[in-house]
């Protein structure tokens, strides 16, 4: 009887410990954002984290998780802990709805970096405009998104949606123009029928025949084709001097391969979809003298990108920033310089979301892609564009202008 009293007091003890542990956990984590006497707010990434984009898209994950941890060592938010909710949209845009309706549903979220397609976009910017969270993109380069689908009359539908890079009627043009100074004067084009692919081949067809060259051939693939040898003949009959693609590298890689093992030897020029290592790689040695824009200046040309160039190694991430890894850092960054004033008398995040938004469409800072701002549309202020050749199995730079 007396080691059944025990057991029981035992027993007893025991709960009484866990009660007052988890009454501990609760009060550190607590529903109204409280994390270690602090409130919480969050930063989401919608990205694709897995799949053929995987590359750019932890490049900007990494990137926006940088920017977050130095704001939180330098208390950049008083009385405020930012947090990183990484999204994988997979590259589709239902499943980047998804990701949007649940960053949507959390209170704590008040900004959102992403996505990396426009055609992904596209689908966010409904969801989180609905909920009043600002949305900033380093990768979208479609001129609707922002302008409206009539350039004649550019019209913004959605005042949360902003973006650190430049969009295709500055890309688009630049391409067109540096194709025909290198001297090609006949041209076929390609594109994979999504909105970036089919927005940024539009404006290079358009600048190709206002300097003077002649499109002999236009064509369009399927974004999940692998073989592309039917239009490779069409376009080989039609005798380019060289050929433009519209789309990403999962597609440009592969395709510039096949056409050179067909024969069609002349380089392969695409837009900042396929400005990634992984499209040499998909595209062998042929792809020496293959071509390619990026937004901005290059990176590591740029004294204002040394420092987030150093932080980036330091901080030991094994994969690379990318393409759009200073595009994405600013993008953190001015959802970070939006939140020392939305946040700064907010009882919760969720209350600060408007502010948010008002609060960034105001920012102007030096970053690392240089000075940040945005102009009425919500695009960037900033109109560099890079044109660069691959030599030597790398990216490197040929031309930088606007």
């Amino acid at each position: 009887m007396r080691k059944h009293k025990l057991a029981i007091a035992g027993v007893t003890l025991l709960a009484a410990s866990l009660a007052m542990s988890a009454c501990g956990s609760r009060a550190e984590q607590a529903p109204g954002g409280q994390a270690g006497g602090e409130k919480v707010a969050k930063i989401g990434v919608i990205a694709p984290l897995s799949g053929s984009l995987s590359a750019l898209g932890t490049g900007i994950k990494n990137s926006v998780d940088l920017a977050i941890k130095q704001a939180n060592e330098n208390k950049t938010v008083p009385g405020w802990t930012l947090v990183l909710d990484a999204q994988d949209d997979e590259g589709k845009p239902d499943v980047g709805k998804n990701a949007a309706t649940k960053l949507a549903g959390d209170d704590e979220v008040v900004g959102v970096v992403g996505a990396l397609n426009s055609s992904v976009s596209q689908s966010l910017q409904p969801v989180l405009a609905g909920a009043n969270i600002v949305e900033i993109s380093p990768a979208n380069t479609g001129p609707s998104i922002t302008m409206g689908p009539d350039p004649a009359n550019p019209k913004r539908a959605y005042p949360n949606y902003f973006r650190t890079c430049t969009n295709d009627t500055v890309q688009g043009p630049f391409a067109g123009r540096f194709l025909y100074e290198q001297g090609y004067k006949k041209l076929a084009t390609i594109h994979d029928k999504k909105t970036y692919g089919q927005g940024i081949t539009a404006y290079v067809t358009q600048s190709f025949k206002d300097a003077g060259g002649e499109i002999v051939a236009a064509e369009t693939i399927n974004p999940e084709d692998t073989d592309f040898s039917p239009v490779i003949s069409r376009v080989k009959a039609a005798k380019p001097e060289a050929i433009w693609y519209g789309g990403e590298y999962p597609q440009a890689g592969p395709l510039s391969q096949q056409a050179k093992a067909a024969g069609l030897t002349v380089p392969l020029m695409g837009g900042d979809g396929i400005f990634d290592p992984a499209f040499i790689e998909l595209a062998g040695k042929t792809s020496e003298g293959d071509l390619a824009t990026n937004v901005g200046a290059p990176p590591e040309k740029l004294e204002s990108s040394k420092q987030f160039i150093s932080d980036y190694a330091a901080a030991g991430y094994k994969e690379p920033y990318a393409a759009y890894g200073n595009y994405s850092y600013d993008a953190a960054n001015a959802i970070i310089n939006g939140l020392k004033t939305s946040l700064a008398s907010a009882s919760d995040a969720k209350s600060a979301r408007a502010a948010t938004i008002d609060a960034v469409g105001k920012v102007s800072f030096d970053g690392a892609t240089g000075k940040v701002e945005f102009d009425e549309f919500g695009d960037t202020k900033n109109k560099v564009i890079t044109a660069y050749q691959v030599k030597g199995g790398k990216w490197v730079p040929v031309k930088t202008g606007t």
